[in-house]
């Protein structure tokens, strides 16, 4: 077998096991979004929407409570993240690109971006819970915030990034002020490209459960403020799946399914985001 047989040879076993390994994955994925999709699909009715969760052995019963709860936890957690992520990524595009703070920076982002959601869960608890001596929505929305954070400010630095330095220098010779240069200009070009990024991160925590059993931890009733424990699916999923009743496993897989059509709602509209972007 001479030179290039034997390269054809393991250029073929190579692409067969890439293919072999891209299948399998695809496999497991729609297995996976198969069984929640039909599992959880059966749990799908006006009670699941509007009610509150009941004890096991009942029919009725929902999961409102936690709906509303994650919703708002999740909102109030963009509240926080997505001003300061833009500050921090608009930072590091104009002003830390070189120097010693902006590298600084850019390392500790990285290491939040990959830090355990569990750890940053146990740090929000010593620093907000314990203090005050009680769960409460806020410390929930505290922790969703620190994991939203450096992927804002990292996504934003990237997007500032890619705007032509000409727009900046043609803005700057016109007389502009530069924060008006910034918001008419650097961030009107870049404005497709920061959605996507604080959409990426309201994603990274929409199943996140680990943070908020420090944090927010669960509750069966209706919240009467932030400063109190707070339902939520994620939370309330993992509860009901460890429980041996069969009615708060329907419950689970409907929350399960609820979390992941809006995962995978947000995921593709920011990949449409991001393709029409691109086609301009």
């Amino acid at each position: 077998m001479n030179n290039i047989q034997r390269r054809k040879l393991i250029n073929g076993a190579v692409l067969v096991l890439s293919t072999m390994a891209a299948l399998l994955g695809l496999f497991m994925l729609v297995w996976i979004l198969g069984d929640v999709g039909i599992r959880g699909a059966a749990a799908m009715n006006w009670d699941f929407f509007t009610q509150l969760p009941t004890p096991p052995g009942t029919s009725e019963g929902g999961l409102a409570n936690a709906i509303v709860g994650t919703a708002l936890m999740t909102l109030v957690a963009a509240l926080i993240a997505v001003p300061f992520g833009v500050m921090a990524g608009t930072y590091l595009s104009e002003f830390g690109r070189h120097n010693t703070m902006g590298t600084i920076t850019r390392f500790i982002s990285d290491i939040l971006v990959s830090a355990p959601s569990i750890v940053i869960g146990v740090f929000v608890y010593l620093i907000l819970v314990r203090s005050l001596g009680h769960f409460s929505g806020w410390a929930g929305a505290v922790a969703l915030a620190i994991i939203m954070l450096p992927v804002v400010s990292r996504t934003t630095e990237e997007m500032l990034s890619l705007v032509p330095p000409e727009m900046r220098e043609a803005a700057l010779a016109l007389g502009a002020p530069y924060w008006k240069m910034m918001l008419h200009v650097i961030y009107r070009a870049a404005v497709a490209g920061m959605i996507t990024g604080v959409m990426l991160a309201i994603a990274r925590v929409a199943g996140e459960t680990a943070p908020l059993l420090f944090t927010g931890l669960n509750s069966p009733y209706w919240m009467h403020s932030m400063n109190e424990p707070m339902a939520n699916l994620t939370v309330t999923l993992f509860d009901y799946a460890m429980s041996p009743y069969d009615d708060w496993h329907t419950l689970a897989w409907g929350a399960a399914f609820l979390i992941t059509v809006s995962v995978l709602t947000v995921t593709i509209f920011t990949r449409l985001v991001l393709r029409n972007r691109s086609r301009h």
